[in-house]
């Protein structure tokens, strides 16, 4: 498929740029591959009303950690802004970063961040155009270092979704109930629905829950720049798939009972993990794996998802699983028709495949 099939028209008005009052209260659109029909349900947590007891739910358990700081340049004092993506050395205090403006930042030079100088960084090594390596000059253990680092961060919200500036709210808002394992830097925003409450009704219920572990990059909010997307390559992600998730998901495949991807970084997991006879493996290591129509998924049979942004690559794998014609059927009845609310902290979508 080509990338202008996934342009749609999407009035900024119908971005959310806060979330809901509680977390399992937005809207819910489910659709019925099989029959076509679309719903539309007031709540999210009329979800469990189409899963049943050894169903299972699979989670992204990775953590967001607050990876956006504003700094300054020695002498000049001009605004620098850093975005954490990884620790590279513990020892040695080196991350790989992003900088804006990246033209004005060369090797040798320092950052200060924090009201006091509080944290000091100097540039040692140009990665890409925008990327580079830090080395934070800290002696203190190191759970001190990241926690001065982390205090000086905000919220990463994707700018190209929400406009406004990141609260310390956001820390919170930002970041799923279950998250246990740090390393991404924006949240896998399916996941954001689920309240307390709502996992609690699930175990009453009897529908397990298995967690996997991929860390989300920024690799999901750039643009493609080729129109055949065959041609597009995802940036790497880290993740985990342990004996327990592998046992949770297989059993229930073999006993019929349905298997539902919370997210599309769920659905990467699942499928970069897939053995042969279709069953989940265990994996560590990293994915790259880009998924767009046609494609035929082999693990989970239904699926929750945000409503995507248009030429976005979770819009792409929503659009695969759900079929192409029906998920851009029910977005036009999403934008026009029902008004949902798009984006990291909009409304919900269950796709049901079975």
């Amino acid at each position: 498929m080509k990338l202008s099939q996934f342009r749609y028209k999407l009035p900024a008005e119908r971005i959310a740029q806060e979330p809901a009052p509680f977390r399992d209260e937005c809207r819910l659109m489910v659709l019925h591959c099989k029959s076509g029909v679309i719903e539309h349900r007031d709540h999210f947590y009329d979800i469990l009303d189409y899963f049943s007891e050894h169903d299972v739910f699979v989670f992204n358990d990775t953590k967001v950690f607050p990876a956006r700081l504003e700094g300054n340049k020695e002498k000049t004092g001009a605004k620098i802004e850093v975005f954490l993506l990884r620790e590279l050395n513990q020892e040695h205090r080196l991350w790989d970063v992003l900088v804006e403006p990246a033209r004005k930042i060369r090797i040798g030079n320092k950052l200060y961040f924090g009201e006091n100088e509080t944290l000091v960084a100097e540039v040692i090594d140009n990665t890409t155009s925008r990327g580079r390596t830090l080395r934070f000059l800290y002696d203190g253990p190191h759970e001190e270092f990241k926690e001065t680092l982390y205090s000086l961060g905000e919220a990463p919200l994707p700018r190209q979704v929400i406009s406004r500036p990141a609260t310390p709210q956001d820390l919170e808002d930002f970041q799923t109930i279950y998250a246990r394992h740090e390393g991404a830097v924006t949240a896998p925003a399916s996941g954001l629905h689920f309240s307390r409450t709502l996992l609690k009704r699930m175990e009453l219920i009897g529908i397990d829950m298995a967690y996997v572990t991929l860390h989300c990059g920024l690799g999901n909010f750039r643009s493609i720049d080729v129109e055949d997307l065959s041609k597009h390559k995802m940036e790497g992600e880290e993740m985990h798939v342990d004996a327990e998730a592998c046992r949770m998901v297989n059993d229930a495949k073999a006993a019929g009972h349905h298997v539902c991807a919370v997210g599309t970084t769920v659905q990467r997991v699942l499928e970069t993990a897939m053995g042969a006879n279709n069953n989940l493996k265990e994996f560590d290591g990293w994915t790259n794996k880009f998924i767009y129509p046609p494609y035929r998924f082999g693990i989970a049979d239904t699926m929750i998802c945000n409503f995507y942004l248009p030429l976005s690559t979770m819009l792409m794998l929503a659009c695969a699983f759900g079929d192409y014609d029906m998920v851009m059927k029910a977005y036009k009845e999403a934008v026009y028709d029902q008004r949902y609310r798009f984006g990291v902290y909009g409304d919900a979508m269950l796709i049901i495949n079975d």
